[in-house]
């Protein structure tokens, strides 16, 4: 049976609340799928499946309060579970084949960025602020 346990949260998270359950004892899980949600103050986190097979008993219901390292549930490995997708009998609709590309045929690069270059301002034939000359005498 493999474990599923509160990770590491932080260095100054030490426990974590149960949010909600993804699956319930009995479900087939597969691995790194979301098991149960955990919420702290500063985080909230999906621990994911070790293992894959079915998921046993639930240790920490919705709402409780958890350290960190703490026992969540436990996964029983192989039994039931999910199998892998197989492929349609042979009597059943053909799969689509992907077209393949022509050689030497590329695509396009764009010759200018996305964003939308600014034209150069022209250059100012009204006076200069009076400022500067009033910090000059």
């Amino acid at each position: 049976m493999a474990e599923i346990r509160v990770p590491a949260l932080g260095e100054s998270v030490t426990e974590a609340t149960i949010g909600k359950w993804f699956k319930q004892p009995g479900d087939p899980v597969a691995v790194d799928e979301p098991l149960v949600e955990l919420e702290t103050d500063k985080v909230t986190i999906e621990v994911p499946a070790p293992a894959a097979g079915v998921l046993g008993d639930i240790a920490a219901k919705d709402g409780e309060t958890v350290a960190v390292g703490a026992l969540l549930g436990q996964i029983r490995e192989g039994a039931a579970a999910p199998a892998k997708a197989t492929p349609p009998p042979s009597g059943g609709p053909p799969l689509r084949k992907r077209r393949a590309r022509k050689r030497g045929r590329s695509r396009r690069r764009r010759s200018r960025p996305r964003c939308a270059r600014s034209s150069p301002k022209p250059a100012s034939t009204s006076r200069p602020s009076p400022a500067p000359g009033r910090m000059v005498a």
